[in-house]
């Protein structure tokens, strides 16, 4: 098949006056997008890159692919990570990974997390804060762990992003609106261990609550396909990242990512997360792949707690997150990236 590979090179970002340093962080190095070129052409695929951007309704057209590659983070907008899914919508071209309401709806962390509550599904009491002064809700308890709403790869995350008391929290408040100009969300801090699990595949029964119910059933073409738990070794880094998986380390210490994977879990905790997974993936609609983010909570016999999903997990094969769980299961770099885009095509019925 003829493939067109989408994404945002960091190099081609744009740079306007007053722009944050870390505005472009999600976006991907060439390293990553030569590995997947190399990874599918192994799969016998013609490739060709296209920039996510203004210029893509037009290139696509003209190459009409048998199938897009998504990996676009996007520029501008709430719903930034939708914009390119929507294109190939309007185009009716296939592509892999999640549609335009799911990508849409987890870039925003408070909706995401709506929906999750909704579901009676684990995750940390929040508020959202459109004011600096904004009362603070009866039922948060500090800690807090505060972010921006719309942002990933940890952008505005730093030892200060735990807060203490509501003096702490306004000062926080004041950063992350003057750097990133939108709602932040404040939820309670989950003082415990951080755990991440990555899954291929596409549920087939319209259950929320559980896996296929076959247990034979294969877990790779159709049903999903959860690969091992990945945690992340914080006692590894420095002591003024505050045990917290920041911006830093996500960014200047990647390269000397310090993990344990399969993450040191018994089977029932295993068992848990994988249902949490699962769960997630269903309620917020997700498509061939994603990544759910889990803090453990050690003040209370380690009950896991879902942070976000990720259905733009990264691909560097070095050292993102899926990658690495990947080759954990034993699978090659080659393999995972084929194995989404079989799931698409599958999908598809191509």
């Amino acid at each position: 098949m003829h493939v067109a590979l989408l994404a945002n090179l960091q190099k081609n970002a744009p740079l306007l006056p007053g722009m944050s340093s870390d505005m472009w962080d999600d976006l991907d190095s060439e390293k990553t997008i030569e590995a997947i070129t190399a990874a599918l052409e192994s799969g016998g695929h013609k490739v060709t890159f296209l920039e996510g951007d203004s210029t893509l309704f037009d290139n696509v057209r003209r190459l009409k692919p048998d199938i897009c590659f998504n990996i676009c983070e996007g520029h501008f907008g709430d719903s930034r990570e939708a914009q390119v899914p929507a294109i190939l919508e309007m185009l009716r071209i296939p592509y892999t990974g999640s549609q335009v309401l799911t990508l849409a709806l987890t870039l925003d962390k408070p909706m995401t997390k709506r929906v999750l509550t909704y579901h009676g599904l684990p995750t940390p009491q929040f508020q959202v804060f459109e004011r600096i002064h904004e009362p603070i809700n009866d039922d948060l308890v500090f800690p807090l762990f505060v972010k921006p709403s719309r942002e990933g790869t940890g952008m505005g995350i730093s030892a200060d992003s735990v807060v203490q008391n509501e003096e702490q929290l306004r000062t926080q408040l004041r950063r992350l609106f003057d750097r990133y100009d939108q709602p932040v969300l404040a939820e309670h801090f989950i003082e415990g261990r951080e755990i991440t699990v990555g899954v291929v595949g596409n549920l087939t029964t319209p259950v929320a609550w559980r896996l296929p119910e076959d247990e034979e059933a294969p877990r790779v073409s159709r049903g999903l396909y959860l690969l091992p738990p990945l945690e992340i070794d914080m006692t590894r880094y420095p002591d003024e990242e505050g045990g917290i998986y920041t911006s830093r380390i996500k960014t200047e210490l990647a390269h000397e990512f310090h993990y344990l994977c399969p993450a040191p879990i018994d089977d029932d905790m295993l068992e848990e997360l994988n249902w949490l997974t699962a769960a997630t993936f269903r309620v917020t609609g997700c498509q061939d792949v994603a990544r759910v983010d889990f803090r453990l909570d050690a003040n209370d016999g380690n009950k896991p707690y879902i942070l976000e999903i990720n259905p733009l997990p990264g691909l560097n094969p070095e050292y993102s997150d899926l990658c690495i769980e990947a080759r954990a299961e034993g699978w090659t770099y080659e393999e995972l990236v084929n194995r989404i885009l079989n799931e698409a095509t599958e999908r598809y019925g191509l």
